[in-house]
């Protein structure tokens, strides 16, 4: 039991308010949160329920278009809400730490990844420039990155999303902080590098007593991470509990509606038949490499006409790349793809605009694929202005048009910036982009990732309300094997730049299976609080990176 000696942090009464149409609207309405050292707090709730703006509080910060306007916010003694912005920026990357949710959007693309991860400790004069990077190396290490000798002389855009992720916890934890804000920090993962990243976290809290604030929509997570849950919406708490009894026996209706199994599930279609029936794309023996280095090897599979293909597997596997290599960004060393029956130019540069016009890509960050800049009206019109020729009336017809296909009314929308809409909104706009060059396929990669449970049903459901409206043929590369039950008809699932298992979604999920598809299906977090920790015994190893390794050869 903690007592009130082991109190880290102490908000009371905090209230936050957002600038909004020239006046000022609250946004969190007096939460009161306590944190004791070496405790976990998970955060939990709906887009714009509050999560991340009271974690940013927590450090004493408050984004731009927002201020602490009421309450008090205590870390180890100190009022941050008084503090001066000097001793703020002293206790910010040393005492607390912030791992966000986007590590794309959060590194320096022109610094190596090492170089990033030592300021800290150097700025504070933790330790020399070979203590800070030595250390960098054995969190690497801790954290299952690859190479961990070698990875941080890379720089962000050369290793993966999830090894990026892993990385910016690394640096996080460079400075021993007492409270790390993690915010989203495993959504962009997949399953099996979830676990690493969870099981790793978990040991740093423990062996330092490292106090944190964990922020997620996922459930199943924060099951396994933290030691109280509070549930927010729209800036009010709903209920708080520890663990446990919060998994049990929720009290208020809105936190048994987040408990809910997600509900979409869509009726499952299968090939059509006859001599008739060609794939929209066909992916036949391709081959693709990095310099020297090949990454595709013999990958084939078909979409046909109105279904959604699934391909999944962990980060590394090969399934962006087949993306690539679908719209030409990246040549296959060998190999051919079909675009409905008709052998199309490797690069993208040898297509015709019809061809370029008929795949496009829907992203898994809208926060990094939308120009912040740029008009709502713009970033749609632009791909009608260029594939169609529309401009004028006939232009803002279509972008209005558009706008209403994706559930946005126009009159609200069609002159509003990026950053002025939510993280379901942004996405709904990316499908929009996509939907403007009226394309016969669509690449949807990760587009649910980062959203909460709600948001991402409405997004599957959209998507499949369009699919049957156009006619639209979808590959769906995602890591979230409870999006592949709700939308898929088939599923792909690769390793290591190589197709193990394919075939319609109902086989794919009944026994027997390719040893790595049953790794992934086993690392799928479930609503036990202890379901992380038996898995690991079950898996015979307190290091999971070794147990997928020997089970699954990843």
């Amino acid at each position: 039991m903690k007592n009130e000696k082991d109190v880290l942090l102490e908000i009371r009464g905090l209230r936050i308010e957002g600038y909004s149409d020239e006046t000022w609207v609250e946004i969190v309405h007096g939460v009161d949160l306590t944190l004791h050292r070496g405790e976990v707090l998970g955060l939990i709730g709906e887009s714009g329920a509050g999560k991340s703006t009271i974690g940013l509080a927590a450090m004493g910060f408050a984004r731009d278009g927002c201020r602490i306007s009421g309450g008090t916010v205590d870390f180890d003694g100190l009022e941050l809400t008084t503090t001066s912005e000097s001793d703020l920026r002293a206790l910010r990357g040393s005492r607390i730490a912030y791992v966000a949710q986007s590590a794309a959007a959060s590194f320096n693309p022109a610094h190596r990844i090492i170089d990033q991860h030592t300021e800290a400790p150097l700025h504070y004069r933790l330790q020399s420039r070979m203590e800070a990077q030595e250390d960098a190396m054995q969190l690497y290490e801790r954290l299952r990155l690859p190479n961990p000798t070698e990875i941080g002389f890379r720089y962000p855009h050369q290793v993966s999303g999830g090894q990026l992720q892993r990385a910016m916890t690394a640096m996080a934890m460079a400075c021993r902080p007492d409270l790390i804000i993690f915010d989203e920090p495993t959504t962009a993962l997949d399953v099996t590098t979830q676990i690493e990243v969870l099981a790793a976290i978990r040991d740093i809290v423990d062996q330092f007593n490292t106090a944190a604030i964990y922020i997620t929509h996922d459930l199943a997570v924060v099951a396994q991470m933290a030691d109280t849950i509070k549930v927010l919406l729209k800036g009010d708490e709903v209920e708080e509990a520890s663990t446990e009894r919060m998994l049990k026996a929720p009290e208020d209706d809105y936190t048994k509606s987040l408990w809910a199994v997600r509900s979409f599930k869509r009726k499952q279609k299968s090939r059509p038949k006859g001599k008739d029936a060609v794939p929209v794309v066909s992916v036949q023996d391709i081959d693709a490499a990095y310099g020297p280095t090949k990454v595709l090897e013999d990958v084939s599979f078909d979409i046909y006409p109105g279904m959604t293909v699934a391909v999944v597997g962990e980060s590394g596997s090969g399934k962006s790349t087949t993306a690539r290599c679908i719209t030409g960004l990246l040549p296959p060393t060998k190999g051919e793809i079909l675009f409905a029956g008709e052998t199309l130019p490797a690069s993208y540069k040898d297509r015709t605009k019809d061809q370029l016009r008929q795949a496009q890509m829907i992203y898994q960050m809208a926060d990094t694929a939308l120009n912040p800049k740029v008009k709502i009206s713009e970033i749609i019109g632009r791909p009608a202005q260029f594939y169609s020729g529309l401009s004028g009336t006939e232009l803002k017809s279509r972008v209005d048009e558009l706008l209403d296909l994706i559930e946005l009314e126009p009159s609200q929308y069609y002159n509003r910036y990026p950053p002025e809409l939510s993280g379901g909104q942004k996405q709904r706009i990316g499908i929009a982009r996509a939907l403007a060059a009226e394309p016969s396929f669509i690449i949807c990669d990760e587009v649910t990732s980062a959203l909460d449970q709600l948001v991402a049903e409405g997004i599957l459901r959209l998507l499949d309300r369009l699919q049957a409206e156009l006619g639209l043929a979808y590959m769906f590369i995602t890591h979230d094997l409870a999006t592949v039950r709700s939308i898929a008809d088939e599923v792909v699932v690769m390793q290591a730049g190589k197709v193990v298992e394919q075939g319609p979604k109902d086989q794919m999920f009944k026994p027997p299976h390719h040893p790595y598809t049953d790794l992934l299906l086993s690392s799928v977090p479930e609503m036990d609080p202890d379901w992380l920790t038996n898995l690991l015994e079950e898996r015979g190893t307190d290091n999971i990176g070794e147990a997928a390794s020997n089970q699954g050869n990843v």
